[in-house]
């Protein structure tokens, strides 16, 4: 029930996203697909209620449990930017606006732009061990919670992973690739006489 109700959540989350953004350029409702895009967070909600009602009623903790944790924690961290980036590229193609920026690719804004993405990954982590160890409360049976704690060191690990991706562009940044002068027949041109006076 729970595995079927997070890919319920998931399938909402794209037509939620789909038919708001249709509402706000297509058909020039944008208060009404606002409210639409408003709705996405209510999905979390519902299945965070769904999987404490579960808990409550004796089931036994498993990896369900601790996956829809994970999917809460990031889509809490990562919907919004996703909504952002959909937004973008639908106001573009549909609504006259200018192209997306794409993501840099070199130097410290590639840098910069891969914390933001870290630190996304490492909230989304954050409040995914959250619900994992409020669960763990609620069930009060050590081992019982085992699967929760499982999934616990999972977002550790995800979080750690995250910050060295970081931590390599900042110390290793990405350069630019250099430009070569190129001649007609696509060789690389050397340099006249007069050049290398």
């Amino acid at each position: 029930m729970i595995v079927t109700l997070i890919v319920i959540c998931e399938v909402a989350f794209w037509v939620l996203l789909a038919a708001g953004l249709a509402l706000r350029y297509l058909a020039r409702m944008p208060r009404t697909g606002a409210a639409v895009l408003l709705c996405e967070p209510l999905l979390e909600l519902v299945l965070l209620v769904v999987t404490a009602v579960d808990l409550r009623g004796g089931a036994e903790p498993d990896w369900k449990h601790g996956l829809a944790a994970v999917y809460i924690g990031f889509t809490a961290t990562h919907g919004h930017y996703m909504v952002k980036w959909a937004d973008g590229h639908f106001l573009h193609r549909f609504g006259g606006g200018p192209a997306p920026v794409k993501p840099p690719r070199h130097g410290t804004a590639r840098a910069v732009h891969e914390w933001k993405m870290s630190a996304r990954a490492i909230g989304g982590a954050a409040i995914a061990a959250a619900l994992l160890q409020l669960a763990s409360w609620y069930v009060g049976d050590a081992a019982q919670s085992e699967s929760l704690r499982m999934w616990q060191m999972r977002m550790g690990l995800v979080a750690g992973i995250s910050l060295i991706v970081a931590l390599s562009y900042t110390i290793w940044p990405k350069k630019r690739p250099r430009r070569r002068a190129a001649g007609t027949d696509g060789r690389v041109a050397s340099p006249s006489v007069s050049e290398r006076r």
